[in-house]
């Protein structure tokens, strides 16, 4: 099963560059949408709207609630999300070709 996020959810997710050490992905969404399940690499997000989600990774749920302008390292994993809030979602994630091997946790992104 392709776990790609542009082929699991080519609505909400385009690449807008990709060389051999990084792929720029840019996701964007409106209110009550969601994804698939589908899996990142580690990679490092920036939010360039605020937005409210919940996000599911096996029987772990979780909400997050982001202001626009923020930078934040995402550990590999695999979740599907949900737009919980009341404004669209505009994200860029840079995805790493080389992974650190972390083991996927927290989910979701990690302070930076």
């Amino acid at each position: 099963m392709d776990l790609d996020p542009v082929a699991t959810n080519p609505a909400h997710y385009k690449v807008i560059l990709e060389n051999a050490s990084v792929r720029v992905l840019e996701y964007t969404d409106q209110p009550g949408d969601a994804t698939t399940p589908h899996a990142h690499p580690d990679s490092v997000m920036y939010t360039l709207s605020s937005f409210r989600r919940r996000l599911t990774s096996g029987s772990v749920t979780r909400e997050v609630d982001l202001a626009a302008g923020m930078t934040m390292w995402l550990p590999a994993q695999e979740h599907f999300g949900e737009n919980i809030g009341d404004s669209p979602t505009h994200v860029l994630f840079v995805e790493l070709r080389t992974s650190g091997g972390g083991a996927g946790w927290p989910l979701g992104p990690v302070g930076g």
